[in-house]
Order: structure tokens, then sequence, then C-alpha cells
């Protein structure tokens, strides 16, 4: 498929499933901005990869308005316009509920602008993209404990998708999410036991985890001309986990 011509902005773009939507969107023909929240070392080492002329990185907190004005504006003065947006970012601790009681409401809204605030509307063309980003979480028969502030988040993402798909729609511009189930990044190995790792991948009837790369096929398809017709799905990416 080809994306010739098209600048991609992907938030949380230099690590994991970003770092591997970047890779595919580049290899099919796309110019794209990396945002990243802290460190600055994988995203410029994927520049350096790219060539400053069809990559730009930014640092940017997307929940915050002034800094995502700035990212925009950014991409605006070196691309002339953003054709798709991946909102990737996201930042959900799961902590216990009794000691976070406080943090919850907090978190959810901060969930909420991450995913919002960086679709930047007005500069995206009839075709343009919008590409969230929810999780297999929320259609397991079991879920682990101290998920509840993910859970709703991405909860609240999908309800997102159906409803922006709707409003964007007069204007030309599908909304679609990606679902992923456990897939094999840095994040996800953290603090799990090899036995705890080769349980979740059981899940699948594929017997493993799902790769970035493959979470990454899936939004470059919905990010290209192929999926005109597509809008207000969310798409699982999960190895037939819930067949």
């Amino acid at each position: 498929m080809s994306l010739n011509g098209k600048v991609v902005l992907v938030t949380g773009g230099s690590k994991g499933i970003g770092k591997a939507v970047v890779e595919r969107v580049v290899a099919d023909g796309a110019s794209v901005v990396i945002n990243y929240s802290s460190d600055s070392k994988p995203a410029e080492e994927l520049v350096s990869k790219i060539g400053p002329d069809r990559a730009l990185t930014f640092k940017a907190d997307v929940s915050n308005i002034a800094e995502i004005e700035k990212l925009v504006q950014a991409t605006i003065e070196k691309f002339g316009k953003i054709d798709c947006v991946m909102a990737n970012a996201a930042c959900a601790p799961m902590n216990d509920l009794e000691s976070n009681r406080g943090k919850l409401r907090q978190g959810l809204q901060s969930e909420r602008e991450r995913t919002l605030l960086p679709c930047p509307v007005k500069h995206m063309p009839r075709d343009g993209r919008v590409i969230l980003v929810s999780s297999g979480v929320l259609h397991q028969s079991q879920v682990a404990p101290r998920y509840l502030l993910y859970a709703s988040s991405k909860g609240s993402i999908e309800q997102m998708t159906r409803i922006l798909a709707k409003d964007l729609g007069p204007k030309g511009i599908t909304v679609n999410a990606i679902a992923p189930d456990p897939t094999a990044t840095e994040m996800f190995f953290q603090g799990k036991s090899q036995e705890l790792i080769d349980t979740i991948s059981g899940f699948s009837p594929l017997g493993r985890l799902g790769k970035p790369e493959e979470i990454a096929g899936l939004a470059a398809f919905l990010a290209g001309p192929t999926s005109s017709w597509v809008s207000g799905q969310v798409v699982g990416a999960n190895g037939g986990s819930f067949v």
C-alpha cells in the first residue's frame, strides 16, 4: 500500500508499537512526526535512520494543550499539512483503587486529553485519518485486578472512536481504533516473570504474543487509501484470542 506524500503524526512514536508504526509508514512512503514525552535518544535515532527530510521529532506532553499546539505548529512548518494522526501515547497507571482513589478522575481526564488533543482537524484534508489505540483487555472474559483506570480509559477511547467518526465524517475524515492484545514490547516485559509471559502468550490460539510490526501493519492500512470506507470501528489485533 502507498502512503507517498502523506504526513503521519504518531504520539508516543519513539518506542514500542509507536516506533513500529513510524518505521512502517515511512517504508510505505510517508513522512513522519515522532512525538515523545521524555527520552529524546530513541526519537533522535529514528530521525537519523529515516533522514531529516522525512522525519521530525518533537517533545510534548499530549495532555497539555499548549504543548500540543506547539507540536502541531512545528509539524505544519516542516511539512505543511497533517494527513493522519495516530494517538498512541497513553499513561494509565495500574494501581489499586483504595490507595489511589483521588487519582482516578484525574487519570481518566488525562487519558481523554491524550487521545483527543492530538487531533488537529483544521490541518487535515478531506481524506484525513485518525487512529486511536484501545486494548484487548476490554474484551477478555477475565480481567486482572488493578486494571480499573486502564480499562476505563480504554473504554472511553472506544466510545470516542464511534462518536468522532460521526462528528468528523462530514469533513471526510475517518476515525478508527486498534485494540491490540499483549504485544512484545519493552514495556510489556517489564516486571513480568517468564511464567507469566508464557501464560499470557497461551491466550491466543497462535500461542504467542503479538509483534509490534503486526500492529503497525494494521495501522498502515487504516492510514492508507484502501481503508476509505472503514470508520468508527474498533479493530482487534489479537491472534484469535476472542474467537
